[in-house]
């Protein structure tokens, strides 16, 4: 018994075959791409929301910092000026939540200010962070 070789069998057959199958295939990348987009959207989202907690957490000790040197040069009104100068260069989504306490504590006059962190869609999660900033400042006679 003698086999012969046919056109599909033989390496052009092979090449063939491989063509006929991958144009089966078309689309499949985009349709991989799309049923991966929410999860895109949902990782670059936690990104988001870390990096404003680490943006909180640089406002907050800058604002303690501004705090305590104004109310340690303040004549008078100490505790007024502290609150003015922690507030006073504070983004409005966190300014609207500050929450700042100034005071003497030895010949330091220090500020402590705490912030909630914004969430960057409301109504998805609620993030209940509070960050604290403290700072102080010798006193200035």
């Amino acid at each position: 018994m003698t086999t012969t070789r046919t056109a599909r069998s033989g390496i052009r057959g092979r090449i063939n075959a491989l063509r006929d199958r991958r144009d089966g295939d078309r689309g499949q990348t985009a349709v991989e791409f799309l049923g991966m987009t929410p999860f895109i959207i949902l990782i670059m989202l936690v990104l988001w929301e870390c990096a404003l907690i680490g943006y909180t957490f640089s406002l907050a000790g800058n604002a303690a910092d501004v705090g305590a040197r104004k109310g340690s040069g303040a004549e008078y009104g100490s505790e007024a000026a502290c609150e003015a100068g922690a507030t006073k260069d504070l983004p409005d989504a966190w300014s609207e939540n500050a929450d700042v306490s100034c005071g003497h504590s030895g010949d330091l006059y220090k500020a402590t200010v705490t912030l909630k962190v914004p969430v960057l869609v409301p109504g998805l999660f609620a993030l209940d962070t509070e960050i604290e900033g403290e700072a102080g400042s010798p006193r200035e006679d």
